[in-house]
């Protein structure tokens, strides 16, 4: 079965093809901080991170999906979004160095949570049917990490275009402790939780295997 990833995030598609799964990519159309202050001003509240990502999650997969289906697409559709929080504070992604060496020195000897929202969409017959769920995974980052260490790191250019500010599959590995939860939730997307929204919709998941050893 076709599979097409709502994103062009390298380390989600990374961890589909690492577990068999060469996806098709594209670039969801949606303007994630007016979907969000829409939904916050209608209901007159701000969203919880588990909330806030669950939504541009579905709004992601609904989007390629709908876009999809138009064009006879028969397969699934995975949509995904992330942020981090730390201390009821919510971070994404910093984008600017300075703003990236701020959250490290905050971070360092801290536990944040990584909250990764999930919506999977069976495409068929021009349908669109949802499965969605929400993952979180507590990071601990050392407490031992140097400025100078912050400074090499950020100079990088990694931290820069990823929720929280940090990796843990690459060179930001090496500057956190422990993981608890689904690893795979702080790279990019939980992966247990993809397979059991993939089975919610009637599909198995190894009928998604096309890149095999």
């Amino acid at each position: 079965m076709d599979v097409c990833l709502a994103s062009t995030s390298p380390a989600r598609r990374m961890l589909l093809r690492q577990v068999g799964i060469e996806p098709r990519l594209e670039a969801p159309q949606v303007d994630e901080d007016a979907a969000v202050a829409a939904v916050e001003e209608s209901e007159g509240r701000t969203l919880p991170p588990h909330e806030h990502v669950l939504l541009l999650a579905q709004r992601k997969a609904r989007d390629v999906g709908e876009r999809l289906a138009a064009q006879g697409f028969d397969g699934l559709v995975i949509g995904g979004d992330s942020m981090f929080e730390l201390d009821g504070a919510i971070y994404g992604k910093p984008h600017e160095p300075d703003r990236a060496v701020r959250r490290w020195e905050r971070m360092r000897g801290r536990t944040g949570v990584l909250h990764s929202g999930h919506c999977v969409i069976r495409v068929a017959d021009g349908s669109l049917v949802a499965a969605d769920a929400v993952a979180e995974a507590a990071v601990t980052f050392a407490a031992d990490v140097t400025d100078r260490e912050i400074a090499a790191y950020v100079a990088t250019g990694e931290p820069l275009e990823v929720a929280g500010a940090f990796t843990v599959d690459s060179l930001g590995g090496a500057f956190i402790e422990r993981v608890e939860g689904d690893p795979s939730t702080v790279v990019g997307m939980s992966l247990s939780t993809v397979r059991r929204l993939v089975r919610e919709l009637g599909v198995e998941w190894t009928s998604l295997w096309n890149r095999l050893p």
